[in-house]
């Protein structure tokens, strides 16, 4: 796992408005080694670095995370919802079908929000969330 520097965490904490706290650096420490994890792994290396955390403490702060636009949660139909720093591109994602595995893929047309509504019905559309479902390399492979 890719381990961001200190200074690097806490400054994007405070960048968000968010207080640094220990809980809150080593989940971001952790999230920044993962490209899509869900709560119970990254609980788990959380732990590892702090290991007096509590489960509701990393939620908390995942929770902080994605409403101060710093992380994002995907939630793939089946799967527990998976949490990524990928943010402010309007990325989309690929999931195998097989194996659950999940591969970011740039917006498919353009800018952000990269699809455009026949009718927006009064929306004022800031983000298109697509997911390409299919079968991965490794599992077409095996089969």
């Amino acid at each position: 796992m890719t381990t961001p520097e200190a200074h690097d965490v806490e400054a994007s904490l405070r960048a968000a408005g968010l207080r640094v706290t220990d809980t809150r650096r080593a989940v971001f420490s952790a999230l920044h080694g993962a490209a899509h994890i869900a709560a119970e792994p990254l609980f788990d290396r959380v732990r590892e670095s702090l290991p007096g955390t509590s489960k509701q403490s990393v939620y908390n702060a995942l929770g902080d995370f994605v409403e101060a636009g710093i992380a994002r949660r995907i939630e793939p139909a089946g799967q527990a919802g998976l949490y990524e720093l990928r943010v402010g591109d309007n990325h989309h994602h690929l999931v195998c079908t097989q194996c659950g595995h999940v591969e970011d893929v740039d917006c498919v047309t353009g800018a952000a929000p990269c699809l455009h509504p026949s009718d927006t019905r009064g929306f004022a559309v800031h983000t298109a969330e697509v997911t390409f479902w299919g079968v991965c390399a490794r599992c077409a492979a095996a089969a």
